[in-house]
């Protein structure tokens, strides 16, 4: 039995928040076998989160949610400059084409997922190219490393360089090959994935949500990125508005993941929210883009589910805490009123698994998988003669380094630092 003591970022039992209680966490055969925190759990309150960090303190973290991000993509980091449509067309589609060969991408997924550990993510949620191959080999090693998540083989068969299409049944059938080696019951499971509507015909969208149905498996696709995007859209589905497209297609479900969300309006809200579709923010590469920035709080008011992602490779950060810190700064440039560090910091962790379904991960709780991350900072929350009012989640997520991550857990085994 492993044991990990120090300042447990635990879910705060009064609302969809983290907080810090000292405490120790044991493991046994790859799940969390009991918490134990210094005082009562009842006696929880939201200012034992303000108790002082000093120094030698470690957060026993739970594992971190990438909601979002392109396996394929890790090597075009900083491809800076150019709108979605054509760094899709003069960076990432060239990328793309080496994952044709299933040793490369076996390979680069590999590098990838140390590198996903290395910042301390456990889980997420990512697509790989059209290669059905590539895409099963990516499966395979992130199952028997044992991340928790689902991966999508990238379905397009039209509007991109020939030599990543495919016909339109060719991609059905291989998708759902995947997913009966790979079902949704799995703790690492295959998506039906869509690249967005641009690349993808009406008759290919409506193949995938009967697919998706009929497996009950989630969805991934791209949605109201750049405004340029939502008119290519328009002139391809007769004026259709770029939700109702994916709305006829039965592509909006409570397991459909968004990425993006920048350029809609009220109804496009309503729609989303009626059909408990989620939206997946992804901060660093709208910036990068410059796609433009969601309003994330008018989401929230109409009741849409939103998570956090990195979108690598436009996304730039590798760390989800500087992605939480980066959806912070979005709604503050906004005018809105930004989410709390002990909100973002649920982003990435408790709501992000709560938003996907995931039912054991996000929490350092008795009976869940033992994703854990090890986290040393390098400064003080105390000051001369008393202690600081400002939070110390807040001083985490704005100081951040990650270099802070020492260790990080799978299923309690560990598999990165040490």
């Amino acid at each position: 039995m492993t044991t990990l003591t120090g300042k447990l970022l635990i879910a705060d039992p009064s609302g969809h928040q983290m907080m810090l209680r000292s405490g120790s966490i044991r493991i046994s055969e790859g799940r969390i076998h009991d918490v134990v925190l210094e005082n009562d759990e009842e006696a929880i309150t939201a200012a034992d989160s303000f108790r002082p960090l000093v120094p030698g303190d470690r957060i026993i973290c739970p594992g971190f949610i990438d909601a979002h991000l392109h396996l394929s993509q890790f090597g075009i980091i900083g491809a800076h400059g150019l709108p979605l449509l054509k760094w899709l067309d003069q960076v990432t589609f060239p990328a793309e084409r080496a994952w044709e060969d299933v040793n490369f991408a076996r390979q680069k997924t590999r590098l990838v997922l140390a590198n996903l550990l290395s910042f301390g993510t456990t889980s997420f949620c990512a697509y790989t190219t059209v290669h059905h191959t590539s895409a099963m080999a990516a499966l395979e090693e992130a199952s028997q490393l044992g991340f928790r998540g689902m991966i999508g083989q990238v379905l397009m068969d039209r509007n991109a360089p020939p030599e990543l299409c495919r016909e339109t049944n060719q991609l059905i059938d291989e998708a759902a090959e995947t997913l009966a080696r790979f079902p949704s019951t799995s703790e690492m499971a295959a998506a039906v994935t869509p690249r967005f509507a641009i690349t993808c015909s009406p008759q290919l969208l409506e193949s995938a949500g009967t697919l998706a149905a009929e497996h009950n498996a989630a969805i991934q696709t791209h949605l109201a990125e750049t405004e340029q995007e939502c008119a290519r859209v328009a002139e391809l589905f007769d004026s259709a508005r770029y939700v109702d497209v994916y709305q006829q297609a039965k592509l909006l479900t409570p397991q459909t993941i968004l990425g993006h969300g920048v350029h809609l309006d009220a109804r496009d809200r309503e729609t989303l929210a009626t059909h408990g579709a989620i939206i997946a923010h992804c901060p660093t590469a709208n910036q990068f883009l410059g796609s433009g920035q969601m309003n994330r709080q008018a989401l929230n008011e109409a009741r849409v589910k939103v998570v956090l992602g990195s979108d690598i490779g436009a996304g730039y950060e590798r760390s989800m805490v500087s992605v939480a810190r980066a959806a912070i700064e979005t709604a503050a440039s906004l005018g809105n009123t930004p989410p709390s560090a002990a909100s973002a910091w649920y982003d990435i962790t408790a709501g992000a698994a709560d938003a996907l379904g995931w039912d054991d991960v996000g929490q350092l709780r008795k009976g869940y998988r033992a994703d854990v991350v090890v986290i040393q900072p390098d400064f003080t929350t105390q000051m001369q003669g008393h202690d600081s009012i400002i939070d110390p989640l807040s001083q985490l997520m704005f100081a951040w380094d990650d270099r802070w991550v020492k260790q990080t857990y799978l299923r309690g085994q560990s598999v990165w630092g040490g």
